[in-house]
């Protein structure tokens, strides 16, 4: 199961995208709403949750964290989300993020000094990570995306993870999406 987190101002398509194609790919995916479960995102389109934070009972096999500025600060905002993030780390879990986010994971110390990508221009914020000029990183369970023009391949990066190469080239290939590169 996939857990992708939600909070008001999160960026869309790096929610939308990696949500549409994991379930493309047979993988279960739940929206969880920070801030219930209407979340309006960074242009005003509204999600719907598949359930909130509070509701959490179990840990998921990979928590995706999106960015926008506004996801990024209620993320921060709320202690369940950034508990849970440790939380799946410390026990194993793959955990990712794309754009801005990534930077919630150096802050807790997750990052490290793995390869990493995030928004350019927010590397400072990463600490000792190796950064890379990258759309998708992935370092152990660490699978990081660089903005919201990269969500295919962050998404597909994901699929791969969960589902298999094949099933990643197969959805590339069903979306028509070239592009991508693991």
């Amino acid at each position: 199961m996939v857990y992708i987190l939600l909070g008001t101002g999160f960026e869309e398509v790096e929610a939308v995208t990696p949500c549409d194609l994991l379930r493309r790919a047979g993988v279960e995916v739940r929206f969880v709403g920070l801030n219930g479960r209407q979340i309006v995102g960074s242009h005003k389109i509204t999600v719907t949750a598949d359930l909130t934070i509070e509701e959490v009972s179990e840990l998921p096999e990979l928590l995706v964290l999106p960015g926008g500025l506004g996801g990024v600060r209620s993320i921060r905002a709320c202690p369940a989300a950034l508990a849970l993030t440790k939380q799946c780390w410390d026990e194993g879990k793959l955990v990712a993020a794309i754009c801005a986010a990534p930077t919630i994971l150096a802050e807790l110390g997750i990052v490290g000094e793995k390869k990493a990508t995030c928004y350019p221009g927010m590397e400072d914020q990463m600490g000792p990570a190796d950064m890379q000029d990258a759309a998708s990183v992935t370092d152990g369970r660490l699978i990081t995306g660089r903005s919201a023009g990269c969500a295919m391949d962050f998404a597909l990066t994901l699929v791969e993870r969960m589902a298999g190469r094949g099933e990643a080239e197969r959805i590339a290939n069903g979306v028509v999406y070239r592009h991508w590169e693991a």
